[in-house]
């Protein structure tokens, strides 16, 4: 990186920090000071620490050297490009820095969300080309749809996340927001869109907290998992949503469960005996204080992780005791029970005590034609 500087006792290069359309052309002098008692045939340039060709110069007197530099590229960085005059010797007799560019175009794709309620985070993306190659100051601003003052947002983020701003405070709730973002540079600015939204259709929430993931007794194919509602939200009216995905162990893909609803546990089946799997859960707060708009869905939970009891086990007996009849006939009828669900429904609904009630009917009449076969054998 290098860094723009000037030397005005020996030489002063001219135009002085000039601000410059991509595309376009240079010509430049390096005027040295009488006292140097040097001669500008002697004199030579660079261009951020690269020399450029003599062929580019021209000698317009005894101490004038020019330069012209033709279809300027857009500047290396943003604090512009060091040109600089040297002396035959290689010392720095005067510098300037060029800000090689374009104008900013119109910012798009401006979105916001609230985390819980209590303040407001948006980003943006540049328009058109998207950089600019030199210095452009993004303001996001904001203000009540229907009256209020014009405000603007302060807490401005850097590095990969440097076109978004935060709001941490002094929000109103049940009251539109008009929101959108300007762009200004030495070549020109541009508006945005004007976004409008209110606080209350964009909220989004922590994780759910305490995931924890068990197994359901010996069923080799099941886990449960359950999880604690994200606490900031306590004391608000709102419906939570929740969604699930899990993986195996040693696998990337993850299996999305959607119809969690709102409850705070699942039972994940038709899984693989004897295997770990990782789980996350995520929330999207829907209706909160009456929006009929859903919310944001939060980030994933930490993963949590159990395994599946292994069928080899199971089969050997060799760490459960040995079951009374009617432990066997529970055990049996429990499996028949969730062998039955994963064929009339799925993901978490399913695990409902109507389901339960429906597979009794199924079994009842199931032992009634094979009775009455029985019978109709025995007549």
């Amino acid at each position: 990186m290098y860094v723009c500087f000037h030397h005005p006792d020996e030489a002063v290069i001219s135009p002085q920090d000039p601000v410059l359309y991509i595309g376009s052309s240079l010509t430049a002098t390096c005027t040295l000071s009488p006292e140097l008692g040097l001669h500008a045939s002697t004199l030579y340039w660079t261009l951020n620490g690269i020399s450029v060709s003599s062929s580019a110069y021209s000698v317009l007197s005894p101490d004038t050297l020019s330069i012209t530099l033709q279809n300027l590229n857009g500047s290396q960085q943003q604090s512009g490009d060091n040109l600089v005059c040297h002396g035959a010797d290689g010392h720095v007799l005067a510098g300037s820095c060029l800000y090689v560019g374009r104008p900013p175009e119109k910012p798009v794709n401006l979105t916001c969300w609230s985390h819980n309620t209590k303040d407001l985070s948006c980003k943006w993306s540049p328009g058109g080309l998207g950089e600019t190659h030199i210095q452009t100051k993004y303001t996001l601003k904001y203000k009540l749809r229907w009256y209020g003052r014009e405000k603007e947002c302060e807490v401005y983020n850097t590095g990969k996340q440097r076109y978004s701003c935060y709001i941490p405070r002094n929000l109103a709730l049940f009251t539109p927001y008009e929101i959108w973002v300007e762009a200004a540079n030495q070549l020109g600015s541009a508006t945005s869109d004007i976004t409008t939204l209110d606080i209350l259709d964009v909220v989004t929430t922590d994780p759910p907290a305490n995931v924890q993931v068990s197994r359901v007794g010996d069923l080799e194919d099941q886990l449960t998992v359950r999880w604690a509602s994200p606490p900031e939200l306590k004391d608000i009216l709102f419906q939570a949503k929740y969604q699930i995905r899990y993986r195996l162990e040693d696998s990337t893909e993850w299996k999305v469960v959607d119809d969690v609803g709102n409850q705070t546990s699942c039972r994940l089946a038709g899984l693989q005996p004897g295997t770990v799997y990782f789980v996350q859960v995520r929330c999207n707060p829907v209706g909160i204080y009456g929006s009929r708009k859903p919310g944001i869905w939060s980030d994933w939970s930490h993963p949590a992780a159990a395994s599946t009891p292994s069928s080899e086990r199971l089969q050997s007996g060799s760490c459960d005791p040995k079951p009374g009849e009617q432990n066997s006939t529970l055990r049996r009828e429990l499996k028949q029970f969730f062998g039955w669900v994963r064929k009339h429904a799925s993901g978490c609904s399913g695990m409902s005590i109507k389901l339960y009630d429906q597979w009794r009917v199924w079994l009842q009449k199931s032992h009634k034609t094979r009775n009455q076969i029985l019978q109709d054998d025995n007549s």
